[in-house]
């Protein structure tokens, strides 16, 4: 049995022409027209290999491949939606590795013990309503449709809004959750997103546990004024607010938080936005994140006290929300330990290593049996343009997925 690299470089191409920008890269954002289409061609394609489709009320989509006895599935894929701006390799390789193995097992007549589904999460990245993973919350029971009306664009557009408009079930949100028990095994192949396996030279990352997001939005309230005729210890500037707070971030998961902690201020809206206008309103968005829970607190702890000490001492308002507070995750020994034999078994070098990144499977493992496997990014650039995995990493990676996924398949007692 091999994977068919002229296979996997087709749905690359036809998967990349969606949302496909001039200069390069992609913007494909959750439940756009861009992302509504590639659903389309990844549902005539799930038709075409014989998988029975499901969508759910969120609009996840899972392509189910039967196996010999009716038990709970191993499912394999990721998402397809993107960044503003992104590449075309985040989620997408672990969707077209999932069909390439239903391609193998197709051809081989291999049926398995257990079904084998693929699935395509919706709303993954958190670029277009401000929370990530949604997808996979959803099937884990961890989003009501109170957190959908919250979940709003930059055009004001609601969640639930946009999920009713497209068709998806958002009064019924509570039907996508999925019990514990209902499935056997989760397998996500993924980009690194990061520089470590190609400075190392190692073909395979399989993952040990992935860091969890803490994400506020941020309104910085001060006073619009002439910025000729206020003098300036009269002001009350949210701009200058607001770059206190942006460099305060760094400096708390720099130095004062644990190792691994990281800190982002990822985009600023300044109200009114003119050259002589002292600016009167900023929204921002900080995500701080970890794979370990008191560490990331310690940070999300100091970064409150960070607001109040400048809404105290500047004169302005700070209020925030809390968009997401994920707690760190520790992938299936189970799956870890079958990954690792299977590289050995066929000779693949590999390291085990936390992701710093989010991904579904976080979430997945609140209800299965999680792992991930890694293949590496060039220059360790993600969300960009730039953003790039060579096709051989992609072949070899969809190798072991497949392998993975038999050896998971043909399993009939329950994973401990």
């Amino acid at each position: 049995m091999q994977v068919n690299r002229q296979r996997l470089e087709k749905d690359f191409n036809n998967i990349a022409q969606f949302g496909s920008l001039e200069k390069g890269g992609v913007t494909r954002l959750a439940f756009t027209p861009e992302d509504m289409k590639v659903r389309e061609y990844l549902k005539e394609v799930m038709e075409e290999l014989g998988l029975t489709i499901s969508i759910d009320a969120f609009g996840n989509m899972r392509g189910r491949r039967d196996g010999r006895e009716n038990l709970p599935p191993v499912i394999i894929g990721s998402h397809l939606d993107t960044v503003p701006e992104g590449g075309h390799f985040d989620g997408v390789v672990g969707v077209i590795g999932a069909l390439e193995v239903i391609r193998v097992l197709n051809e081989n007549n291999i049926i398995t013990k257990r079904p084998v589904e693929v699935i395509n999460f919706s709303c993954e990245e958190s670029s277009r309503f401000g929370g990530a993973t949604l997808g996979s919350k959803a099937m884990a029971g961890k989003i009501g449709i109170d957190d959908l009306k919250k979940y709003k664009d930059k055009a004001g557009i609601s969640l639930y809004e946009e999920l009713e408009s497209k068709g998806f079930r958002p009064n019924d949100i509570a039907s996508a959750q999925i019990g514990t028990g209902d499935i056997y095994a989760f397998v996500e192949l993924h980009i690194e997103q990061g520089p470590v396996l190609e400075a190392n030279n190692i073909p395979i990352g399989i993952v040990t546990s992935i860091a969890a997001p803490t994400r506020f939005k941020v309104i910085i309230e001060g006073r619009a004024d002439h910025s000729g005729n206020t003098p300036m210890g009269l002001r009350k500037d949210a701009l200058a607010a607001a770059s206190e707070l942006v460099l305060g971030v760094e400096k708390i998961a720099r130095e004062e938080a644990g190792e691994n902690t990281v800190g982002t201020v990822g985009y600023l809206y300044v109200q009114p936005g003119a050259m002589n206008v002292v600016p009167g309103k900023v929204e921002l968005g900080i995500d701080i994140r970890d794979i370990n829970s008191e560490d990331k607190l310690k940070a999300v702890d100091a970064v409150k006290r960070l607001m109040g000490e400048i809404a105290a001492t500047r004169g302005v308002k700070v209020d925030y929300e809390i968009l997401t507070h994920d707690e760190p995750v520790s992938l299936a020994e189970k799956v870890i330990n079958t990954i690792e034999v299977t590289a050995q078994e066929k000779d693949i070098p590999y390291i085990k290593m936390p992701s710093g990144a989010g991904h579904d499977a976080m979430h997945m493992a609140d209800i299965a049996q999680a792992g991930m496997i890694f293949i590496p990014s060039i220059n360790g650039i993600s969300h960009n343009i730039a953003e790039n995995s060579k096709m051989e990493d992609i072949v070899q990676g969809t190798e072991l997925l497949l392998a993975v996924t038999i050896k998971l398949a043909q399993e009939g007692e329950m994973i401990k």
